[in-house]
């Protein structure tokens, strides 16, 4: 897997800022992302965070997950990434209501910055803890970060089943071999608790 860069710690920290003041500026009425100016302010974007990267932004109240979304393809500059999709986790999850900037002080931002998707010819090829999955069926497709299988304990098994569901496939259908499995690394990092 050809594996992009890491992140500086100086770069995380940037991008975990910047995450924070996007959530901290969200329109009340949840329509627009904030401007772009107003989020960076003075300071100039580092060079190494205008490079397209994909990227998710996790946000949590206490242990639940309160909105998780991002792109898996490098299609904007990364720190433009983490401002899309820091709101579009505050505010267009389908799982959850959308944020209130009363609640913005109480979340904890993650960000994963991920390596471009490949496909596997085995199953045996997942790493637990180091790979992300992506399984598709036609139009069903099912996305789970590298960190959800080692916070839950989970095995290779456990974590493709997983993953079929969140395709909205039965658990086993990665057994019956007509799904395509693609993995993924990531640098995730994220605010102090």
């Amino acid at each position: 897997m050809s594996d992009l860069p890491e992140l500086s710690r100086q770069d995380q920290v940037w991008l975990l800022q910047l995450a924070r003041r996007t959530l901290e500026n969200l329109e009340p009425s949840g329509s627009k992302t904030p401007k772009e100016k107003v989020l960076t302010g003075e300071e100039p974007v580092p060079e190494s965070v205008r490079k397209p990267r994909g990227v998710f932004v996790t946000l949590h109240r206490g242990a639940a997950l309160r909105g998780c979304i991002g792109y898996v393809m490098p299609t904007a500059p990364l720190y433009r990434a983490v401002i899309e999709n820091a709101a579009n986790a505050a505010r267009r999850d389908p799982r959850f209501p959308p944020v209130t900037l009363d609640e913005a002080p109480d979340l904890h931002i993650e960000i994963s910055v991920m390596t471009l998707p490949r496909p596997i010819q085995s199953v045996e090829e997942i790493e637990v803890g180091r790979h992300g999955l992506i399984v598709t069926q036609g139009a069903w497709r099912g996305l789970l970060l590298p960190q959800v299988a080692t916070e839950n304990g989970w095995d290779r098994e456990t974590f493709l089943d997983h993953t079929c569901q969140k395709a909205g496939l039965p658990a086993k259908a990665w057994r019956k071999g007509k799904v395509e499995i693609e993995v993924f690394s990531a640098q995730v990092f994220s605010e102090p608790r």
